[in-house]
C-alpha cells in the first residue's frame, strides 16, 4: 500500500451515533477512537465499531471530498449507505 492511499469509514458509536472519517489505517484509527485519542466526537462515546467503509483506497483529496458527501447525509441517508455493502 502506498502512503497516498486513504480509506473513508463510519463508526457506529455506543451511543448508537454515527461518525465519519478518514485514515490510511481504519483499524489503527479506531484503536485510537476508542483509546480516548481520536476525534472529539468520539471521546466519551465508546467503544466504537467500524459498521462501514470504502472498498478502495483513495487520494487524500478524494477521500475528504467522500467524507464531506458523507457528513451531510442524513442518518438515514448513512444507514442506507451502511445497509447497501452489507448484503
Amino acid at each position: 500500500m502506498s502512503s497516498e492511499e486513504w480509506f473513508v469509514y463510519i463508526l457506529c458509536c455506543s451511543d448508537k451515533s454515527l461518525y465519519c472519517g478518514i485514515a490510511k489505517d481504519v483499524q489503527k484509527r479506531l484503536q485510537l477512537h476508542n483509546d480516548g485519542k481520536g476525534a472529539k466526537f468520539t471521546r466519551g462515546r465508546t467503544p466504537c465499531a467500524v459498521v462501514w467503509q470504502c472498498s478502495a483506497p483513495l487520494s487524500h483529496g478524494d477521500a475528504l471530498r467522500r467524507e464531506r458527501q458523507i457528513k451531510r447525509m442524513s442518518r438515514h441517508e448513512k444507514m442506507t449507505l451502511i445497509e447497501s455493502t452489507q448484503h
